[in-house]
């Protein structure tokens, strides 16, 4: 996998899970927390997702943010509950 690729995802993960943390109102928002939260919620939002026939999150789309997102604050507040 090319570099590029690899640091683009980590961009979009990071991206993502600051949004995530915003919407959520979480205190801590580090860098490699928010990509950590934002590549995990794009891996289940893409699950969820494609369960459900809606997309997936293969290509950095406003589809795609919006499944990731979706799945960044459903991780926050699976996180929350633990």
């Amino acid at each position: 996998m090319p570099v590029l690729v690899i640091l683009a995802w980590v961009i979009f993960g990071a991206f993502v899970g600051w949004v995530a943390s915003i919407i959520m109102k979480t205190r801590r928002r580090g860098l490699i927390r928010n990509v950590i939260i934002g590549l995990l919620g794009a891996v289940l939002g893409g699950w969820i997702a494609s369960l459900f026939g809606l997309g997936s999150v293969e290509a950095f789309t406003w589809q795609g943010f919006g499944i990731a997102l979706l799945g960044a604050v459903i991780l926050i507040a699976i996180t929350r509950r633990l």
